[in-house]
């Protein structure tokens, strides 16, 4: 048995047995060594917020008649003087511990560390509606410590955290930005009470610390947010609307207004990618921007400046919307929409290449294409003022058979490992090879966006039942892992779950079923420097 013995006494200090004199009898007694057993004790502790900790420590002492004092310090202050320890972690952080154990005769001491820790710092995080259009976000904290269980809590986090707020209903996108969850709802129609309103949620505690209603916009449905993850404090971003405009949202403070550089109309499609140094948004422009031009392409917005616009053929220089010839003889629009999609870069990979885009339009009734983009723009040699003009260099394009199934409302993700672009049709995870791809020996390009081919639909998986609809992806950070998050319309009460599968081959490598409500988004929430 392991023990921790520290007793403090003139003489006696590194003596096995040790006495002391009893002036009353003229006698001399031993002293009661104090032995606090560690094997009952540990030197770390980890509990997660609100939750609670009991401690109670084996001690013995020589004389067992002697009575025992007790304090538990945490942070050089005295915390409680009970024999058992009984701790709620009320607030986040980490303290430095301390049992103190005192007779007559001496004391021992046992240091230990006692963490609280969010139970929210990385996982699978899944916003949802029930079938009253109510706000719901489940979680699955990854396991801490050696032993704890994978599985999704049993309570809706932000109802949980946030006991008396009522939250709008029909939640429509959430995302994990710089500190902060950013959670958007469009509240329900006529419903002076449940209007339109964007959270800003503690990433820790999934507290509510601000919010924004838009009752000056009455046409404002917030749908997509486009604040990037490494977000500047004190920059605004947008936030698109069911309507195609797009509003203007700041990091520092809750205060929404239309956008001043987006001010066009734009599809229901958008991404926001962002790191250390720079931010990158991209948005489908459908409509005429603020000089009147019929735009029709990607609208790039680029550390706060833009937007610049690529079309089929060239991006536009700054400015030159203004000169109608340019705009003819240089601009040649995309026309019939399908849908955007981001091509997800490890770190490694996007140190090494530019970021990329897939823009899927229909070209006409017999044929698609897909435009996959390189870049949009750059700057010359970091000089900030001379740009380089995008040409058909800037572009490759494949072409495949129609799929009427692809619009700007179906789940898709790409990524550069595998070079592949997985899309939700029903309960079927479909998989297209947007690049060169070597299967059954053959070279295929743009292999196979609509099912037709030797191999026939390349669906790489398909989950729950028959009437189960896909309404949402993720993706690990190293693409090995993606998340697919579905529903059952057949179902009563909690009907949604998240399946975890191989990227490459489809095999299903963890399974949540019934964990949630109709999802509306899954997403990993990392940990600061925590790589999924």
């Amino acid at each position: 048995m392991k023990t921790s013995k520290y007793i403090f006494f003139a003489f006696a200090a590194f003596f096995c047995v040790s006495c002391i004199e009893d002036e009353s009898v003229g006698a001399v007694k031993p002293i009661s060594d104090i032995v606090i057993d560690e094997g009952s004790l540990e030197k770390v502790y980890n509990i997660q917020k609100n939750e609670s900790l009991v401690i109670e420590p084996i001690v013995t002492q020589t004389n067992e008649t002697l009575p025992l004092s007790y304090a538990w310090e945490l942070d050089q202050e005295i915390y409680s003087t009970e024999k058992v320890f009984s701790y709620k972690g009320t607030k986040l952080g980490t303290f430095d511990g301390r049992l103190i154990v005192s007779n007559e005769d001496g004391k021992a001491f046992f240091t230990f560390t006692l963490n609280v820790n969010s139970p929210y710092e990385y996982g699978i995080t899944v916003l949802s509606k029930d079938a009253e259009g109510r706000t719901h976000i489940a979680f699955m904290q990854e396991p801490m410590k050696e032993g704890d269980k994978k599985e999704f809590y049993d309570e809706n986090c932000i109802e949980k955290n946030n006991p008396d707020a009522v939250f709008a209903s029909n939640p429509a996108d959430i995302i994990h930005t710089t500190g902060t969850l950013l959670l958007a709802c469009q509240g329900k129609d006529g419903d002076d009470k449940d209007t339109p309103t964007i959270y800003y949620l503690n990433e820790k505690t999934f507290v509510v610390e601000d919010y924004v209603k838009s009752k000056e916009y009455p046409d404002f449905k917030p749908t997509r947010l486009l604040t990037p993850q490494g977000s500047y404090n004190g920059i605004s971003y947008p936030v698109l609307s069911a309507d195609g405009k797009m509003y203007s949202l700041p990091t520092f403070s809750a205060v929404l207004q239309p956008s001043h550089k987006f001010t066009s109309e734009y599809a229901q499609v958008g991404f926001a990618i962002g790191n250390d140094t720079e931010n990158e948004i991209i948005v489908w422009d459908k409509g005429k921007n603020d000089k009147g031009k019929v735009t029709n392409g990607l609208a790039c917005l680029y550390n706060g400046y833009g937007p610049f616009y690529c079309g089929s053929k060239y991006l536009l220089e700054r400015d030159s919307l203004s000169t109608d010839q340019y705009y003819t003889d240089r601009f040649s629009k995309l026309t019939g929409i399908r849908t955007l999609v981001y091509i997800h870069k490890t770190p490694e990979q996007i140190e090494k290449s530019r970021r990329e885009f897939i823009a899927i339009v229909q070209a006409n009734t017999a044929q698609m294409k897909a435009i996959f983009a390189t870049f949009f723009w750059r700057d010359v040699d970091g000089t900030g003022r001379n740009y380089e003009i995008l040409d058909n260099g800037g572009f490759t394009k494949a072409a495949s058979k129609n799929y009427k199934g692809i619009d700007e409302k179906t789940p898709c993700i790409a990524n550069a490992t595998y070079e592949t672009m997985l899309f939700a049709n029903g309960r079927t995870v479909k998989r297209w090879f947007y690049n060169s791809k070597k299967m059954d020996d053959k070279e295929v390009e743009g292999y196979l966006l609509d099912g037709v081919g030797e191999k026939g639909p390349d669906v790489l998986l398909e989950v729950g039942s028959a009437e189960a609809k896909i309404t949402s992806f993720d993706i690990s950070e190293d693409h090995q892992k993606t998340y697919v998050a579905f529903y059952e319309p057949n179902q009563e009460g909690k009907n949604g779950s998240v399946w975890v599968f191989d990227t490459n081959t489809g095999d299903v490598l963890e399974q949540y079923d019934n964990i949630c409500y109709q999802p509306v988004k899954v997403l990993y929430k990392k940990k600061s420097g925590k790589k999924r």
